[in-house]
């Protein structure tokens, strides 16, 4: 595998094909009149010559749910959930790029109601309300339709599938191929030759042969097919106990509903023709109900409607706003615009013979400040050669040193070069920046150099300025601040299976490639450090930020220690028990099934077992497992279900891909702490994720088994207790809490004392436990609906509960409406450290106790991201004191608020005073800071210490 650390491209949400997962604007072209009903094609705009031509109409409403649904949450820099935007938006990308269509229009829902409202009042009255995360989404999508110029279609009184119709039997009149876009299926009754439905999700035309073979009847049926059957979601009546097979059998025998009740009096007697008897002005009704109406008073500008409108520039800020990286590109790409890079002045030099190494050695020995870059052969560190080294400290000239390359090409000796670089690369006077030089120092150390004199790092510098943006490899950077695009390190390697490894690249093109990787971080480090000083963070980048980059080598480089058996007895041990709980989800069931399909097992639960609908998605009810715990208590085959995934996800995830991670040479996993992830300033993990292991359950202790120290040691773990609860607390100066930490109580009963009026003796363990859930809810802005569902009672209990919560606590709710307040004021929140984070979205006058995620961020960033702040500093004063008094300890793990070493014997007794110390020391709060120490002969069996 070839790898380039600084290119590494940064998450940006989802795959690009949407197959895979998923201010007002636009106006211009939105019909909101109530003229009487006219032909469509009278209108303004002129019809034209539609023949042949490929047209794609896209439900938008439903496309945006689907995706909302779909799609984990991800929110814009400044904070505001933005997922839909960007599903619904790939979608469209995704539709022009790859089905190419002559024309392309998104129908929208009206505000208010609709002509069916008139016929039925119950008509659609059981759907939710949009969720209060997806709102703001809805101009912020017209935002992207206004300016990837895609007309928008919507008729006062009418539904978005009425304007669907319209354009679909104009299309059709006209043989034009029109494609709706939509997982409606009102929808299928506008099938004919020429009009499909068409399922992004899926990539699938749903055509007359798809209807035969899902409904068994022909397009001109689905509505009165509909009619009988009805739709529970929409309310639509139909008839009872008339379900799909039913109807089409009744379809198929009587043709049409009127032939239906033509006969009814023929059939056999029974419940199902009482109700056909009983019940046919209901399916009559229903028939209104469901059929479209193709002729709505839509103004369609065919002409606005061809693809090629699409304002580059407009598309390119909005995308840069709302933190598209990925989308950018490609939309200006399809806008084809022509661009005229600037002159990019620039000299790398190959430095591949010892004369020319000399040469260059003797001048950046002369050198205060050298930017620094190695190519190599892996991106995992602990397993990358260095191909070679990149040196930059002038801007616009670089040199690569070339150790390793295609056979025959250098001269260079990979040892003796490393011997000739060691003392400029140890040399603490001569200051070194680069972009992730986290990944850089981890390779020398493994080469046996240590780094020294780490000045400035563009990546962390781009994550403090731009907490919340997802993005912060170079390519971005250079792009960004220098307008400058680099060259795609697949120009060089290739992609797939004729991918090369970077030492297999001729090295003129690895060093033309290298000396851009330490010429741009060169270039930029002016432009951020002045940036960071305009931001008031610039102490936080110099005294905690960098610091900790030479803390999160030594973790990395140590790894942790992992027991291959165990985990091989593991695997035959949770394998078994799958196959047990495959069993008895199939004996529950009645049947077996595809257990991993939603689809399969939304058939078992809903309509078979009978089971209660909790929450739907658009592509019907759902089965995540918020659903399946709330079912669980009635029923149990959804915790079976439930069991079933964790094992499976911990099996994979852990049990049987962690011997994949060892490091051959040290029998460890190394696995890699992200500095630049999080937008509260948390560490976060990956190859492997350490810090998603459960914590509580049994099945994660027996994971957790498998990590050992060195051979004779000891695992020592210490967590700060309560550590956000007491940060809250020293914020919002709430005497009673202040108190309770400093005498050491349990908070937990004291508030469940406090709220429920009771003594503390009396406080009962339920209501220690619901006490508990307050306390936490509060720093994420939990909703009396959150509370009620996580402590399984009444809506209005869990209202009252939080009201007397902030009654008896007014400081913290102050100090809650603080933060909100000074956030609207000025745009940002900031940490106990200064730590910054942009955040928009904050409303004036929020409903009492329902908080949208801007607000919710708020609060939670000032929180959590001073809780990381304290465990940073913590971990810093750390790695000094065990590094400069030479303590055989070392420090392997960071697991949220927990920090792990390993330590011989003979210092368990002095580690553990001193890491207490400098934990609760790390940060001055107006309230202790207390460390839970415990010791172990693995992560799973460490017990309190003493």
């Amino acid at each position: 595998m070839s790898h380039s650390k600084s290119r590494q491209a940064s998450f940006d949400g989802w795959d690009d094909d949407p197959s895979s997962a998923v201010d007002s604007a636009a106006t211009t072209r939105a019909a909101n009149t109530t003229a009487p009903p006219e032909p469509a094609e009278a209108a303004a705009f002129k019809l034209e010559d539609l023949a042949g031509r490929t047209v794609y109409v896209i439900d938008s409403h439903s496309l945006i749910f689907q995706v909302f649904h779909a799609l984990p949450p991800m929110t814009t820099p400044a904070g505001q959930a933005v997922g839909a935007v960007y599903g619904f938006t790939r979608d469209l990308v995704y539709l022009i790029e790859e089905k190419k269509p002559d024309y392309l229009f998104c129908a929208f829902d009206m505000p208010g109601k609709t002509f069916r409202h008139a016929l039925y009042e119950r008509y659609k009255e059981t759907r939710e309300t949009m969720p209060i995360d997806l709102q703001p989404q809805i101009p912020m999508i017209e935002q992207v339709i206004e300016a990837m110029a895609i007309p928008k279609l919507g008729v006062v009184n009418f539904e978005a599938d009425d304007v669907l119709a319209t354009v679909a039997r104009i299309c059709n009149e006209q043989q034009a191929y029109c494609y709706l876009v939509t997982g409606d299926k009102d929808c299928r009754q506008l099938i004919t030759d020429y009009v499909k439905v068409y399922n992004i999700r899926k990539n699938q035309v749903y055509d007359e042969a798809a209807l035969q073979a899902d409904w068994g009847i022909a397009p001109k049926q689905v509505i009165d097919f509909q009619s009988l059957v009805g739709d529970s979601v929409d309310c639509i009546p139909g008839v009872p106990l008339i379900g799909p097979k039913i109807a089409q059998g009744l379809l198929s025998e009587y043709g049409t509903l009127e032939g239906v009740f033509e006969h009814v009096d023929q059939m056999k007697k029974g419940k199902r023709k009482q109700n056909l008897i009983e019940h046919q002005e209901s399916a009559l009704l229903s028939r209104q109900l469901v059929r479209l109406d193709d002729r709505v008073p839509v103004d369609i500008d065919w002409t606005a409607g061809r693809l090629g409108g699409l304002n580059p520039e407009a598309c390119e800020k909005l995308f840069q706003e709302f933190g598209f990286r990925g989308l950018t590109e490609k939309v200006v790409a399809l806008g084809e615009r022509r661009h005229v890079p600037q002159v990019w002045e620039a000299d790398y030099q190959l430095v591949s013979t010892q004369q020319a190494l000399d040469e260059l050695v003797a001048r950046l020995q002369q050198q205060s400040l050298l930017s620094v870059d190695l190519e190599t052969t892996h991106r995992s560190p602990r397993w990358a050669e260095i191909v070679g080294y990149a040196f930059a400290y002038e801007p616009g000239e670089a040199y690569y040193v070339a150790v390793r390359g295609p056979r025959g090409e250098t001269e260079l000796d990979p040892l003796e070069t490393l011997k000739q670089l060691r003392p400029i690369l140890e040399n603490p006077q001569i200051k070194k920046l680069g972009q992730n030089l986290k990944y850089d120092s981890i390779v020398l150390r493994s080469a046996g150099v240590g780094l020294q004199g780490v000045e400035f790092d563009t990546m962390v510098a781009s994550y403090l300025l731009d907490a919340g943006g997802r993005n912060h490899d170079l390519d971005y950077l250079a792009k960004t601040y220098l307008k400058h695009d680099n060259t795609k390190i697949t120009e060089l390697i290739g992609t797939g299976k004729n991918q090369k490894r970077m030492d297999e690249v001729p090295c003129a093109q690895v060093a033309a490639y290298a000396g851009e990787d330490a010429d741009v971080p060169l270039r930029l480090y002016p432009l951020l450090a002045e940036r960071l000083a305009e931001g008031g963070l610039d102490k936080l980048f110099h005294d905690l930020e960098v610091p900790l980059i030479d803390v999160l080598v030594e973790l990395e480089f140590n790894g942790i220690r992992v027991d291959i058996p165990r985990l091989q007895e593991l695997s035959e041990k949770f394998g078994a028990r799958l196959d047990v709980l495959e069993r008895e989800i199939y004996e529950l069931a009645g049947r077996e099934f595809n257990i991993s399909s939603p689809k399969q097992l939304g058939e078992v639960l809903y309509q078979e077992q009978k089971l209660p609908v909790v929450k739907r998605t658009k592509s019907g009810p759902s089965t995540d497992v918020g659903v399946l715990e709330e079912l669980a208590r009635s029923h149990p085959l959804p915790r079976k279900i439930i069991e079933y995934r964790q094992y499976a996800k911990l099996k994979n995830t852990y049990v049987d891909a962690l011997p994949q991670l060892v490091f051959p040479q040290t029998q460890r996993v190394h696995a890699s702490f992200n500095q630049v992830v999080a937008a509260t300033g948390r560490l976060s993990s990956s190859d492997p994720n350490l810090q998603n292991i459960p914590i509580r359950t049994e099945t994660g202790r027996e994971i957790r088994s498998a990590f050992l120290p060195e051979e004779g040691w000891t695992l020592v773990a210490a967590d700060y207790s309560q550590i956000e609860l007491r940060v809250l607390a020293h914020f919002c100066q709430d005497p009673t809490l202040r108190q309770a930490f400093a005498a050491d109580e349990d908070i937990h009963a004291l508030v469940a004392s406090q709220v429920y009026d009771v003594p503390l003796a009396e406080v009962t363990p339920e209501m220690r436990r619901n006490a508990k859930a307050v306390n936490f809810g509060v720093i994420y802005g939990q909703s009396p609906f959150g509370l009620a569902n996580q402590l399984n009672i009444e809506r209005d209990e869990a209202e009252a509960f939080i009201e007397a919560y902030f009654a008896r606590y007014a400081s913290v709710d102050a100090f809650l409406t603080e933060v909100l307040n000074n956030c609207r004021r000025d745009g940002f929140v900031r940490t106990i450290s200064g730590r910054k984070r942009t955040i928009a979205g904050i409303r004036p006058d929020p409903p009492r106790r329902q908080r949208n995620l801007a607000e919710r961020t708020a609060i939670n960033t000032v929180i959590q991201g001073s809780a990381a702040d304290l465990i940073k500093r913590a971990m810093l004063n750390l790695h000094r004191r065990l590094r400069d008094e030479s303590w055989r300890s070392r420090m392997l793990l960071q697991i949220h608020d927990e920090l792990i070493f390993e330590a011989p014997p003979e210092e368990i007794d002095a580690l553990i005073p001193m890491v207490r110390a400098e934990m609760s020391t790390a940060e001055s709060l107006d309230v202790p800071i207390k460390v839970d120490v415990k010791t172990g002969k693995t992560w799973a069996d460490t017990e309190p210490y003493g």
